[in-house]
């Protein structure tokens, strides 16, 4: 089974709301979150619980994590939120920058999935991802301290990319 980081800043809206649609719209993978600047074993907010449900989605005892080791030997490929996540994996982790691209990279530019038997990292490969340059258009803007409306605007957004990452992957 293959496997999906999802990484945001505090593990605590978008990550967690992309894992819990990703383990319903691709059951074939494996999915973790995690965040580049969080504090250990916090709960996602009433906002983000309140805005997947909304979506028919929860992630039910979600604590954060600070992604690390653990959490990148894990995973295939690397699915980030802004473009300075991207750019603190590659300096703290540069191991994985050929694996890790913003979700609306990995979206945009990976070959769909078409029942061929090259599987996502063959597709990728060409992509040149540890050198890719990051560009402003990448982002999904942070939902951070916005009301339930903002929250659930951003989850509808993470939906739509979730949705399409999943058919652009293809089987894990």
């Amino acid at each position: 089974m293959s496997h999906v980081l999802f990484v945001c800043t505090g593990n605590a809206a978008r990550s967690v709301m992309a894992g819990a649609m990703f383990r319903d719209l691709a059951p074939g993978w494996g999915v973790t979150t995690a965040g580049t600047h969080v504090v250990e074993g916090q709960p996602m907010s009433w906002r983000t619980k309140e805005a997947l449900g909304r979506l028919g989605f929860a992630a039910e005892g979600h604590r954060s994590r600070q992604v690390g080791p653990r959490e990148l030997a894990a995973a295939d490929l690397v699915v980030a939120f802004e473009i300075w996540h991207v750019a603190h994996l590659r300096r703290v982790h540069p191991e994985w920058a050929d694996q890790t691209a913003t979700i609306r990279r990995w979206v945009r530019d990976l070959p769909a999935w078409d029942d061929r038997p090259a599987g996502w990292a063959e597709r990728a490969a060409p992509l040149q991802l540890a050198t890719v340059e990051l560009e402003a258009w990448e982002d999904v803007e942070d939902p951070a301290g916005g009301d339930v409306e903002r929250v659930t605007e951003c989850a509808r957004e993470v939906l739509e990319l979730t949705t399409a990452l999943a058919a652009r992957l293809g089987p894990g």
